[in-house]
C-alpha cells in the first residue's frame, strides 16, 4: 500500500474515467433534447420573431445548466462513494468549485484520490466548450432563418 501522501493514479483514473462517461451521457441527452426542440421551433415557422427567438436561446442556456448541475452531481457522489466527504452537500460545494475550475484552497481531498480534481476540472471545461459550441450553433441558425437562408445580410 502506497503511503498517505502519495498520490494513487490508478484507482482515480478508473473513477473518473467512469464518472466523465456518465457526464457525457447526460450532456449528449441535454444537447439531443435543446436541438429537437430547435428542430420542432423551425419546422413550425416560428424564428425570425425576437422575443420568441430569445425565449429559445434562454431555454437552451437553462437546460443546458440544468445539464452542467447534474453532472456536477454525478461527481460529487462520486467523491461521496470514495470516502472523501461525508456530506453530499460539502461534495457538491468542491465538485461545483472543480468542475467550474474555480477552486478553493479551503478543501483538500485526500492524496488518495487527489487526482480527481484535475480530471473534474478537464470535464468540466471540456462540457462547458460543448455548451458554447451548441448555444453559438442555436444562435446561428435562428439568424440564418431570420436571412431567409442567405449568407450575407442584405445591404
Amino acid at each position: 500500500m502506497a503511503p498517505e501522501n502519495q498520490i494513487a493514479v490508478t484507482g482515480p483514473l478508473l473513477v473518473g474515467v467512469a464518472t466523465t462517461f456518465f457526464t457525457i451521457i447526460v450532456h449528449a441527452l441535454v444537447l439531443y433534447a435543446i436541438i429537437e426542440a430547435v428542430r420542432r421551433y423551425l419546422l413550425r415557422g416560428r424564428a425570425g420573431v425576437f422575443l420568441r427567438d430569445m425565449m429559445l436561446v434562454m431555454s437552451t442556456m437553462l437546460l443546458a445548466l440544468a445539464g452542467h448541475f447534474v453532472e456536477i452531481a454525478l461527481w460529487a457522489l462520486s467523491f461521496v462513494l470514495c470516502g472523501e466527504f461525508s456530506s453530499f452537500a460539502a461534495a457538491l460545494y468542491y465538485s461545483a468549485a472543480t468542475y467550474t475550475t474555480v477552486g478553493d484552497g479551503t478543501i483538500v481531498i485526500s492524496a488518495r484520490w487527489r487526482l480527481l480534481g484535475p480530471l473534474e476540472a478537464a470535464d468540466g471545461m471540456l462540457m462547458f466548450g460543448v455548451t458554447t459550441a451548441m448555444i453559438f450553433a442555436v444562435i446561428q441558425r435562428l439568424v440564418q432563418a431570420k436571412l431567409g437562408g442567405r449568407r450575407d445580410p442584405p445591404i
